[in-house]
């Protein structure tokens, strides 16, 4: 099945905004276009149901049920319970939550691994478990290759360990790390499992149910919709967490990881991501009857259009002795995120590059370990070329041409 690329484009406004046209936008790592769908119930709340949620009025009805619909769309889309779901202001204070939350329930000596391909967001708050006598141990990248080696955690694990937490993709690595795998490993030696798809869900949204991670989290305003952290907490570790919300609130496990209230009009926005998948479903005439087998569907179209303008990227890339190219050299093994090492200040290229049309972002991108780690001055940076399925192959192939004239 091929993507119809135009009835993608279609769907998101920015491709037919005047002041975007003749750019192709290379930075969707740090943050996706909106689709139609949101943008019209985001408008929608605002305009017609902006009151307090669960009230007995109609418009307060009505804004409590398209908070609840957000909730459950999207649980079903990634295969798990409607109040495995919950919603938080990003990912980095999700995280920050949860952190607090295990601190609470361990016990002098415990450990938890993270590992140093990860984004900040997803390894510092647990890091600043040391701090209170906790063990952490990093699980190393290779400093060449950036590959996460899941033979290298066998020997990290042992009857201490009480989470393992590691990206199901580097944002700048981009190689995709084997989810069900590594959890199966975790889950044997007795540890609970914490996985950041911020830079992968945009790609697909993941079947968690069947990966089998206890948390796994992701941020909407990288797939499509509003800056809302999205957070998928199992059952069964989410009663054994103690609460962080309202002592009433307790009894609710989508409430009990959330200290604040969350934004109604952005919450309830979130179901257009799961109209715009359905939309995609739909159009081409995907298999799957049940939510989670359409998104399975949607998912391995995205991924194949993807990986089909990726490829010629990584081969321009891996043909330039002067760049040094992160991660794979492979689509099929790796997410459209492209870092590169151009032997100077990256920013400073992005800026070359804006002025042939092509939005990228240069920087450390808040991997400072993974940067360092692999010998990479943070101050000055890579080089991110990020795309998803709604990116043309003539965007590539323009990406490409500037880049020949630049570097």
């Amino acid at each position: 099945m091929t993507l119809d690329t135009a009835f993608v484009r279609s769907r998101f406004p920015a491709f037919s905004e005047p002041s975007l046209q003749g750019q192709a936008f290379f930075e969707n790592a740090g943050g996706s276009y909106t689709c139609q769908p949101v943008i019209d119930r985001l408008f929608r709340f605002y305009r017609e149901r902006k009151v307090q949620p669960y009230g007995a009025y109609k418009a307060s009805q009505l804004a409590g049920d398209e908070m609840d619909e957000a909730r459950q769309r999207l649980a079903a889309l990634m295969g798990v319970d409607t109040d495995e779901l919950s919603f938080g202001p990003s990912t980095t204070q999700n995280t920050y939550v949860l952190a607090n939350a295990f601190r609470r329930i361990m016990r002098p000596g415990d450990t938890v691994i993270v590992t140093n391909q990860d984004h900040e967001a997803n390894t510092g708050s647990w890091r600043r478990l040391a701090e209170d006598g906790f063990e952490v141990r990093e699980w190393q990248m290779d400093p060449e290759t950036g590959h996460l080696d899941p033979a290298d955690l066998v020997g990290l694990l042992d009857d201490k360990v009480r989470l393992v937490c590691f990206p199901h993709c580097s944002n700048v690595v981009g190689e995709i790390n084997p989810v069900a795998e590594i959890t199966a490993t975790a889950h044997a030696a007795g540890a609970f499992v914490c996985v950041d798809g911020v830079s992968y869900a945009p790609h697909g949204l993941p079947n968690v149910g069947e990966l089998g991670p206890d948390i796994y989290l992701f941020s909407s305003y990288k797939t499509y919709g509003p800056h809302q952290g999205i957070m998928v907490m199992r059952r069964a570790l989410g009663e054994q967490l103690p609460n962080q919300a309202h002592y009433f609130n307790a009894g609710t496990l989508y409430k009990r990881f959330t200290p604040a209230g969350p934004d109604h009009a952005q919450v309830a926005a979130c179901a257009g991501i799961a109209d715009y998948f359905e939309e995609l479903h739909t159009h081409h005439s995907l298999s799957g009857t049940t939510p989670a087998a359409k998104m399975a569907a949607v998912h391995d179209l995205m991924r194949g259009h993807e990986t089909r303008l990726l490829q010629p990227l990584l081969d321009y890339l891996s043909e330039r002795n002067s760049l040094r190219l992160l991660g794979p050299r492979v689509a099929a093994g790796r997410a459209p995120t492209v870092a590169v090492d151009c032997g100077k200040n990256a920013f400073e290229v992005s800026r070359q590059l804006a002025s042939h049309g092509i939005m990228a972002g240069g920087g450390d991108f808040y991997a400072v370990r993974a940067l360092k780690s692999q010998g990479i001055d943070p101050d000055q940076g890579v080089l991110r070329l990020s795309f998803t399925h709604y990116t043309s192959g003539q965007e590539v192939d323009k990406l490409i041409v500037a880049l020949d004239s630049v570097l």
